[in-house]
């Protein structure tokens, strides 16, 4: 679907919720294909079992991709993500859990040297079927004025 928004048309205060989507041994496999992290404690059934958290615990950037491709519902033409800060992986997340991400517009200010943009800011909460939450980060969107500043 595409939603055309300006920067003067974000609110501060406008949440999305997504789906949940339940996270499959597959998903762990696939994962540390693409990224190359076999480490134990996300492929080691038998070793995890050994250690304190019992189970195999999901790669935080796995857990990161899931999560915010579940956000990717709509294009907006005016506007493109700029990054992630203050990235944080509150707790763990195992075969079986079913995640479902919120994002929450948080503010919204001048770009520093171009007056056609501005930046959006959404914080972003990851939660687990318990609705704990499992990740936190802040989205950054670089997003085109309807009307340039003067």
């Amino acid at each position: 679907m595409i939603v055309e928004q300006y920067f003067e048309e974000f609110e501060i205060g406008f949440a999305r919720s997504t789906f949940g989507r339940t996270i499959t041994e597959t998903d762990f496999v696939v994962h540390a294909g693409h990224t190359g992290d076999f480490f134990p404690h996300h492929m080691d059934k038998e070793w995890c079992a050994t250690q304190d958290f019992k189970r195999r615990m999901a790669h935080g950037t796995m857990v990161f991709s899931i999560g915010i491709g579940l956000t990717a519902s709509t294009i907006n033409p005016h506007a493109m993500s700029y990054g992630y800060d203050k990235m944080r992986f509150i707790r763990p997340v195992h075969i079986g859990d079913t995640i479902k991400t919120r994002a929450t517009i948080t503010e919204k200010r001048d770009h520093p040297k171009r007056q056609t943009h501005g930046f959006v800011h959404e914080a972003v909460e990851i939660t687990n079927q318990n609705d704990e939450v499992v990740l936190v980060c802040e989205h950054l969107y670089l997003v085109v004025r309807k009307e340039p500043l003067a």
